[in-house]
């Protein structure tokens, strides 16, 4: 059941993409349903039977929530959106607390993720203008994700866990570019895949 969820998402993923690219009304359509499959992928691995992964489900359905809003190009629309990825990164954070920690691990990735994290505010900051204050939240929240997700691994969790964090974080710059920097469908064609992988790995976790 699981990987004839995954290939369905996987599938909608790629139409998804495709409609972007040749300019599709369909676009929402693939767009919620691969969202869609993400969530069911996380059910169907048991994601209900553990404290893990309902709370990452919970991270799940924020995530789309975000996907639906973010659907629509109004600035209240791309504000929710804003929000409930916001909201979602919080309950993966927690998620992977539930998992234990390593503190080594998370203190040298804190280190990592400011420098990083600095290097595309640089890039990033002079194109927000009044949605400093959002963006900046979104910023840090997202980047303590990456890191309880590191520090997760570092105490024996999978490495599913990590690689799905990074990914997630890497899809989030190609939606700060276009919305921010220099919009166009390429962001789209390169960060929606990434997306889509990174929610696909993290809901396949959700079993415990």
């Amino acid at each position: 059941m699981t990987m004839f969820v995954t290939i369905v998402t996987g599938t909608c993923a790629f139409l998804l993409v495709r409609a972007e690219a040749t300019g599709s009304p369909n676009a929402r359509l693939f767009k919620m349903a691969a969202s869609t499959g993400f969530v069911a992928i996380a059910l169907s691995v048991g994601g209900l039977s553990n404290t893990y992964g309902r709370i990452v489900l919970v991270a799940l359905v924020f995530s789309w929530a975000g996907d639906l809003l973010l659907t629509f190009t109004s600035r209240p629309a791309f504000l929710g959106g804003l929000v409930s990825f916001l909201l979602g990164h919080v309950a993966y954070s927690a998620a992977f607390g539930v998992l234990g920690v390593d503190a080594a691990v998370a203190a040298a990735a804190a280190i990592t993720m400011t420098i990083v994290g600095r290097f595309i505010w640089r890039w990033l900051g002079p194109h927000v203008g009044d949605m400093t204050g959002p963006v900046v939240a979104y910023v840090v929240v997202i980047t303590v994700m990456v890191v309880m997700a590191l520090g997760a691994f570092g105490a024996g969790a999978t490495i599913l866990i990590p690689i799905g964090a990074v990914l997630f974080y890497a899809s989030d710059i190609a939606v700060a570019r276009n919305q921010f920097v220099a919009p166009g469908i390429a962001n789209r064609v390169w960060g929606l895949p990434l997306y889509y992988l990174a929610q696909v790995l993290l809901a396949s976790t959700a079993g415990g």
